[in-house]
């Protein structure tokens, strides 16, 4: 397992959602949700301005549903349907990220214990440097959120907030970037 980088790259990193789908989120705690959808927009909003790759999953949609509204709207393409707990496991999304070339995964969705864990477990398994957005990630209860971080981290990846990845890879203040991504945390 390699050693995680604790500093991103913008040409080695791609951002990941994972799940955040309408049948799900009415069991996620309001105020966790809320914050959620805050940070997975910020996340894909500074994405898109900094030429990042962005890849997003339903799980069982037909069970589940769509992702949200508000989420999908500021993806550049839809989400890739899978049925495996982790996207790792899942060919067809693990051949779109190879595709990207990107190394460095930053990771946002739910359920933090079930498929944030182990698709985290199965990236750095393969050689990815993962890092997690905890304030980006919700399960129902926040004790599961807490394990699923803590074995997020056991796994080998960085536990990080959506806010530390965004100013890490916009790197310095007073550019056009900042200024058009640094609104999307208010």
């Amino acid at each position: 397992m390699p050693t995680p980088k604790l500093k991103l790259d913008r040409a080695r990193t791609a951002v990941l959602v994972v799940d955040i789908q309408s049948r799900l989120t009415p069991a996620m705690p309001p105020e966790t949700l809320a914050r959620v959808v805050k940070y997975t927009r910020a996340l894909a909003g500074a994405a898109k301005e900094l030429g990042l790759p962005i890849l997003a999953t339903e799980q069982y949609p037909k069970g589940l549903g769509p992702l949200l509204p508000e989420v999908r709207e500021v993806l550049p393409s839809p989400p890739l349907e899978k049925v495996h707990f982790s996207c790792g496991a899942d060919p067809a999304f693990a051949a779109a990220l190879e595709k990207t070339g990107r190394r460095q995964i930053v990771v946002c969705g739910m359920e933090t214990h079930v498929c944030v864990f182990q698709t985290v477990r199965d990236l750095v398994a393969m050689g990815y440097e993962v890092h997690v957005c905890a304030d980006a990630v919700s399960s129902r209860t926040e004790e599961h959120r807490q394990v699923g971080l803590e074995l997020c981290r056991e796994a080998g990846a960085v536990v990080t907030t959506a806010e530390t990845a965004i100013f890490d890879l916009l790197h310095r203040a007073a550019t056009d970037e900042f200024k058009k991504v640094s609104p999307l945390l208010k």
